[in-house]
């Protein structure tokens, strides 16, 4: 039926113009990309549920990948289905579902961090700060533009509101953004080189602003061969573009290419946007976050009416090492609130945000470090540590988690179905229960399932953590079946490729959560 379809397609489209055979080509897509299981009637009996789920994994396009699933039953306690559940697989993404836990666990649904504001003493006569001003943060996720209206210095308010309130109207000392509060690499362990100058390989930093990214935007010139129109936002002097692209003719091909050089804040824009055609937008992360914060702040301030006159700069946790930070020879003049933790999981489950998935494990290593502990020790180390000792409460077996970071980026994190349904289990009977389930993605409704499933018996009923990796595909989470059992699911998919649509790695791991919601037997028959 699909052959026909596409035959018919091309038939069709070499006599339409450009748009509507861009239109067709989408349909076609969206149909072939939908569940197999769709059209099919739910299994009545756990058997006959068990043997289609075999027929589909044994299909040969599988020979060369390796499943892993467990189905267990929330009311019966009874497993479904499972395949290779005690196997070892590359979760990607679904490792935050163990991040976010411990993060609920270790801090609670109520934790808030603090970015606080501090002097070596209180301003003198007609406001001024004879002192340095340092801004000291524990990583909070939340100080971006995203949040506040596309308006970065709306999220920096409340601090430069602080500084105000403080009666401050001049600073003679230097602006200081400190984030020596998170010790070790500002990447993950086992995140490729590659990776860093991507939206989600973002540097982590305990200062961290509009989610240590800047959006370039880039639009057609005035004539064919001109440059490109380059802009930054937010608008900065931190970030410096190296313009190679052209403008291209009325319908050419429209393709933009972003290089960061590591640790540079140097941005090579190649490619072209053809005359008339929309500007397009890419996200490009930065190098040394809390330099960018701290230039972003000067401003802040100055919008208030503040004036500094020392230097702008940014201390890292090397540099304290012979002068650590000590809060008692500090005066606090102010700081902001994070959003709770509740609100943080939505912000990390529903889009799979790497980097507040990182700063969380980092808050907890810290918040786990000893008075004599060697300072060598990360601050990801510390938080592994903290996972490691609370798999146990969950009831995970040692050596079914695997991990050396919070977010699933590194291709070296390993877990197995059996530990992530029981971790969902866990969890769903724990005190923070409706703020961990009502994070995960709403299959057809929003976060990272807002496109799958539509129009089927899972859509507003699976909620689910995806992971995806060039070779790891994974989604696990709740669902309740055609005949109303709430299930519990890890669906872990490694090594497979396959190049259509209709059996990509999403598209088999979708039939299978359509086959379960379609169930209209029962666990305990």
């Amino acid at each position: 039926m699909k052959q026909k379809l596409f035959a018919l397609t091309r038939k069709v489209c070499s006599i339409l113009p450009a748009p509507a055979v861009n239109r067709i080509i989408l349909t076609c897509l969206l149909v072939a990309s939908r569940p197999a299981a769709e059209a099919a009637e739910g299994e009545k009996t756990l058997t006959d549920l068990r043997q289609k789920m075999d027929e589909q994994l044994d299909q040969p396009r599988f020979a060369a990948a390796m499943w892993g699933i467990k189905v267990e039953s929330m009311e019966s306690g009874k497993v479904l289905y499972e395949r290779n559940a005690a196997k070892l697989f590359s979760p990607a993404s679904n490792s935050k579902l163990y991040t976010v836990a411990l993060g609920f666990e270790a801090l609670g649904a109520d934790y808030q961090t603090h970015t606080s504001l501090y002097a070596r003493k209180k301003p003198g006569r007609g406001g001024v700060l004879k002192s340095d001003l340092v801004i000291y943060g524990r990583g909070d996720p939340g100080v971006n533009a995203r949040l506040h209206n596309n308006d970065i210095f709306a999220a920096l308010q409340p601090l430069a509101t602080a500084v105000r309130n403080a009666g401050i109207r001049k600073i003679s000392g230097d602006l200081i953004a400190d984030e020596s509060y998170f010790h070790g690499s500002p990447y993950g362990s086992g995140w490729s080189w590659d990776d860093m100058e991507n939206y989600y390989g973002a540097e982590i930093s305990a200062l961290t602003l509009n989610d240590n990214c800047a959006q370039i935007t880039v639009k057609p010139g005035d004539r064919v061969g001109a440059p490109c129109r380059l802009s930054l936002s937010p608008g900065n002097s931190y970030v410096i573009l190296s313009n190679l692209t052209t403008t291209g003719a009325a319908g050419s091909r429209r393709a933009i290419h972003l290089y960061r050089p590591l640790e540079q804040n140097l941005v090579y824009v190649r490619g072209q946007v053809g005359i008339g055609q929309p500007e397009v937008t890419e996200d490009v992360t930065l190098h040394d976050p809390a330099g960018f914060f701290a230039m972003m702040f000067r401003e802040a301030l100055r919008r208030q009416g503040i004036k500094v006159t020392g230097k702008t700069r940014a201390i890292h946790w090397q540099e304290r090492e012979k002068a650590p930070f000590e809060e008692k020879d500090w005066i606090e003049i102010g700081s902001m609130a994070s959003q709770p933790m509740s609100q943080i999981a939505r912000e990390i489950l529903k889009p799979s945000q790497n980097l507040y998935t990182d700063l969380l494990l980092a808050q907890i290593g810290e918040r786990n470090r000893g008075p004599d502990e060697n300072k060598e020790i990360t601050s990801e180390d510390l938080g592994i540590r903290a996972l490691d000792r609370f798999l146990p409460q969950a009831g995970i077996k040692k050596g079914d988690v695997l991990f050396e970071e919070g977010s699933g980026l590194s291709r070296n994190n390993l877990t197995t179905p059996n530990a992530t349904v029981a971790l969902l289990r866990y969890m769903n009977g724990r005190p923070s229960a409706a703020a961990y389930k009502e994070a995960l993605p709403i299959a057809g409704v929003d976060g990272t399932m807002r496109n799958r499933l539509k129009g089927t018996s899972a859509e507003g009923n699976a909620r689910a953590k995806t992971g995806t990796l060039r070779w790891a595909n994974s989604l696990s989470g709740h669902l309740t079946t055609a005949a109303g059992e709430h299930l519990i699911f890890s669906i872990m998919l490694n090594r497979y490729h396959n190049s259509e649509p209709a059996h990509s790695a999403r598209a088999e791991i979708d039939t299978i959560v359509l086959r379960l919601a379609n169930f209209e037997g029962k666990s305990a028959e």
